[in-house]
């Protein structure tokens, strides 16, 4: 092996190296000591040496930061032993607690492993069509706008739109889901996801960084550094609790002039299972999260998740698959197709989806121009078509501009609404000239998903700017506790206010576009359907990637094991502490065998948070 080889060797097995060392003159003391008692004292200090000098320079550089560790406890507590002539105890504290580390790095690393496998999807090549020939490259080379090939068994490089081909895709990296989804001409495509079997062309759209999955991966990785509230308290908790310790540790001494005593205080008095019972935790759930195809932006959000009380949906692409079609047009005056043609010429100008189910119908006959077209956020949308003021939108915004709306216009409106559709008046120069209705189709999960929340103690609500029939029809087809409509933006953010003020912990659930404000107000935002959706993702402090809803039911499943993890955890630290300290002033725990219960307690902590990287949610 080349000398260079050998130091990065030696850089990397660092601690393991110093356990063997420290171990094998622990193992020579206790031999030597049956022939030479000065020989047992000189190979036991040196074990103690070996073990304990990075423990003291991790100590002195915490010291320079103004930072009481851990460390700074142990080291005392073996200079201590070497200095009282127990050198064995010293030696032994030295040995466990960097056995310990060790563990825990060891430990510490498989919690990260759902990290690992996302980076393990990364394409580590792309192949482009350049000049007609295929060319292969880095991923971070491909351009946008080039087309990129994936045969079976590749890995898709970049985020993009199918122009040719067909084929089986796992996307499970993207949204979390296994089973594969067929794409073909026209279908969105997410870089890393798999083509089982087919073949593509794609264009593509996003590249290198600005992939969906490049933005995942760094926002899990951002995560899992962010801190939760109950991890900084006892953050700041351990910053007052270590010097108290060593303060207690004096004061042992001076009363019971034991000073053995004293230094198995220190070493009993470490608080390392407290300090990583959240962050262990916190980092295990969120790799859950991660590979379940949930991004959740940090230790706070996963937190927050296990504490809500209500959830708030909004209707549209949400609780319904958002997926309207236009199902009736009523004519007062002129044809169906006349209202249908002036709706569909004032719609070019939106993005609204009501908008787009109009355009839709219309898409068989030519469109006039519309001109100073002006949009109401949760109203509707105007503009001047054929040298006429054409309005669209509901009852509110006919109201503001006062028209008034014929009775046998309000008959029809009110029994499309009555079935569950959103009717849409159309206006024309201050006049009602018909109406549109349009319907939208609820998720096959969403009523399951509702009475899941409700078995799990949550209340569920619906906030929507579509009228009260309509919302209520939904409401109850869905078993919902309560719903408010006729909300604009600012309105819903008021309605989360009030549920807030009575106590709840609210999260509102939006497709992370239309709802942003609603997001942002709520103890918890949670976008849904995000997958290559820019606004969701940055927007939400919770996002689920794939349009299935049961996602949510698992997310907030999560948040609640891993608060019970912490609290377990904590709980558990503590008591190990409380246990200990009796043991050494009832003189049962002595300095070896108290480090010894102190690692294995924080081993034990690390374990019991790693089955949070198996939990999975109680789909019955």
């Amino acid at each position: 092996m080349r000398p260079e080889n050998w130091q990065l060797w030696l850089r990397k097995n660092e601690k393991l190296l110093i356990i063997i060392v420290s171990g094998a003159l622990i193992i020579l003391g206790w031999l030597m000591g049956y022939f030479s008692p000065l020989a047992r004292a000189i190979l036991m200090t040196a074990a103690a040496l070996a073990a304990g000098f990075p423990i003291a320079k991790t100590a002195w550089y915490a010291l320079r930061a103004e930072v009481i560790s851990i460390h700074l406890l142990v080291t005392i507590a073996a200079l201590g032993g070497i200095l009282i002539g127990d050198q064995w105890e010293a030696a032994a504290v030295t040995f466990l607690f960097a056995l310990g580390e060790f563990l825990e790095a060891r430990t510490l690393a498989k919690t990260r492993d759902a990290i690992g496998q996302l980076l393990d999807l990364v394409p580590a090549a792309a192949t482009v069509l350049r000049d007609g020939q295929e060319i292969e490259v880095d991923p971070s080379e491909v351009g946008t706008g080039e087309s990129v090939l994936v045969r079976s068994g590749g890995k898709i490089p970049v985020d993009g739109i199918v122009t040719k081909g067909s084929a089986s895709v796992n996307q499970a990296a993207i949204t979390g889901e296994s089973i594969p989804v067929e794409v073909t001409s026209g279908s969105q495509v997410f870089s890393s996801s798999i083509v089982e079997a087919g073949y593509l062309e794609i264009q593509a759209q996003r590249v290198g960084e600005d992939t969906t999955f490049a933005r995942i991966l760094h926002m899990v990785e951002e995560a899992q550094e962010r801190k939760a509230p109950t991890q900084k308290f006892i953050e700041k908790f351990s910053r007052w609790y270590t010097p108290a310790i060593i303060a207690l540790a004096a004061l042992t001494g001076l009363f019971t002039r034991n000073l053995h005593t004293a230094l198995t205080l220190l070493v009993i008095g470490c608080p390392g299972a407290l300090v990583i019972s959240t962050p262990i935790s916190m980092v295990a759930g969120i790799g859950n999260a991660a590979k379940s195809g949930v991004l959740v932006k940090g230790g706070e959000f996963l937190e927050k998740a296990g504490k809500v009380t209500l959830i708030a949906f909004d209707k549209t692409g949400t609780l319904t698959t958002g997926k309207t079609e236009v199902t009736a047009i009523s004519a007062l005056l002129g044809d169906e197709e006349e209202v249908l043609r002036l709706a569909a010429a004032v719609e070019k100008g939106s993005e609204h989806h009501i908008g787009s189910a109009i355009l839709r119908r219309a898409s068989s006959f030519p469109l006039p121009a519309a001109e100073g077209i002006q949009v109401f956020a949760g109203g509707g949308i105007s503009g001047q078509v054929e040298g006429k003021r054409i309005l669209v939108g509901n009852r509110r915004l006919l109201e503001q501009h006062n028209i008034i709306l014929p009775p046998e216009s309000e008959e029809w409106l009110t029994a499309r609404e009555e079935m569950g559709e959103t009717p849409v008046p159309v206006a024309a120069e201050g006049k009602v000239i018909g109406a549109i209705a349009i319907a939208d189709t609820l998720r096959p999960e969403a009523r399951e998903t509702a009475a899941k929340l409700q078995q799990m103690g949550k209340k569920v609500v619906m906030l929507t700017g579509d009228n009260p029939r309509t919302a209520g029809t939904i409401a109850r087809q869905l078993g919902l506790d309560e719903f408010q409509a006729n909300l604009l933006p600012g309105d819903k953010v008021e309605a989360i206010k009030s549920y807030q003020a009575q106590g709840q912990i609210v999260a509102m659930v939006g497709d992370g576009i239309n709802d942003t404000p609603a997001l942002a107000a709520a103890d918890l935002g949670i976008a849904m359907g995000a997958a290559g959706t820019d606004a969701a993702i940055e927007t939400a402090d919770l996002t689920l990637m794939s349009d299935d809803l049961d996602r949510l039911i698992g997310a907030l499943g999560l948040g609640r094991a891993t608060l019970a993890n912490i609290r377990q955890n904590v709980i558990f630290a503590v008591a190990v502490v409380l246990l200990l300290v009796a043991g050494v002033l009832g003189q049962k725990v002595f300095l070896a065998t108290g480090m010894l219960a102190h690692e294995a307690s924080v081993m034990l902590v690390i374990l019991n948070a790693m089955r949070l990287l198996a939990w999975k949610p109680n789909t019955r």
